[in-house]
């Protein structure tokens, strides 16, 4: 009976220190969650990441482990990634999460982030972040970057819906797909664009797909886009070009895209609008789901 008793005994203590172990790393753990984006002269841009952050905090903040949301702007802009690193810092952060909402894997996703928050430190990196003036901080902080967007279908529904906004006839329409691109990743972003083309064939009918790049793998030029819709005019009677970038920039839609479509041969037949990925609630959802998948993962 003795020998019954001191078991018993042993399996209360164990039971109650194991649950007082898990209640101090609830209390000592503090998550805090770093909306990050690539920055942006344009306003109107920014403002649209702003309001992201604005539509998913109180979602996010349900989840007992995160104590705040910030957005950051990884250049040309403040808050930076390391000003937000030294405020969680400053706050007593345990653990950073970094979402980044960045289209698919780039030279920023993979080299950038890593660096400016420490997780890597690659000299060659830090050399062309520092000539860029991009602060590269060492938090105290454990830091997690969350995959980007193209590992899910939410670009695909995204861009089908604004297709079919601008769609009368897929038997007599093509589609131009214009996005950022990347001279390292040109092969991702390449794959991006053609499993969208191919879920665009699927879903909505449009045999006629192709794709131009806008941004500095092209020198921030028109004539791809100009080009793009010539070639497809010589197959479908009408031209949909769609923008595949996360927000709306008067430079990127607004000039390189807008003139591109102004100087084809045949602008009546082309469809455009100035618009992006944001807004959108499915987007919204993404940002929630893989913050609280992360937050699970880093407590497994």
């Amino acid at each position: 009976m003795k020998k019954l008793i001191i078991l018993c005994l042993g399996i209360t203590l164990f039971s109650c220190n194991s649950t007082k172990e898990e209640k101090t790393k609830e209390n000592t753990q503090k998550i805090g969650i770093i909306l990050v984006n690539h920055g942006s002269v344009s306003e109107t841009w920014r403002n649209m990441l702003l309001d992201m952050e604005d539509q998913v905090e109180a979602a996010i903040l349900k989840n007992p482990l995160i104590g705040d949301v910030k957005t950051a702007f990884m250049e040309y802009n403040e808050p930076s990634i390391a000003t937000r690193l030294k405020e969680y810092d400053a706050e007593g952060y345990t653990d950073v999460i970094i979402v980044p909402v960045f289209l698919t894997v780039s030279s920023h996703y993979s080299h950038d982030i890593p660096v400016i928050a420490g997780i890597s430190s690659d000299p060659k990196i830090q050399e062309e972040l520092a000539k860029e003036k991009i602060e590269v901080y060492n938090p105290k902080a454990n830091v997690t970057i969350t995959p980007p967007l193209n590992y899910t279908t939410l670009l695909k529904k995204n861009i089908e819906r604004r297709v079919m906004a601008l769609s009368e006839s897929a038997e007599n329409e093509a589609i131009l797909l214009v996005a950022y691109g990347d001279e390292q990743y040109n092969q991702q972003w390449e794959e991006m664009v053609e499993e969208i083309g191919k879920y665009l064939k699927f879903k909505t009918g449009h045999e006629s797909i192709a794709y131009a790049w806008c941004g500095h793998i092209v020198r921030y030029s028109s004539e791809p886009t100009t080009e793009g819709i010539e070639q497809l005019l010589k197959l479908e009677d009408n031209v949909i070009v769609i923008p595949v970038l996360v927000a709306n920039d008067e430079f990127f839609q607004g000039e390189i895209i807008q003139n591109g479509v102004d100087a084809s041969s045949n602008t009546s037949a082309v469809k455009y609008k100035q618009d992006a990925l944001l807004p959108d609630e499915n987007l919204n959802a993404w940002v929630i789901d893989i913050t609280n998948q992360t937050v699970e993962n880093i407590n497994k």
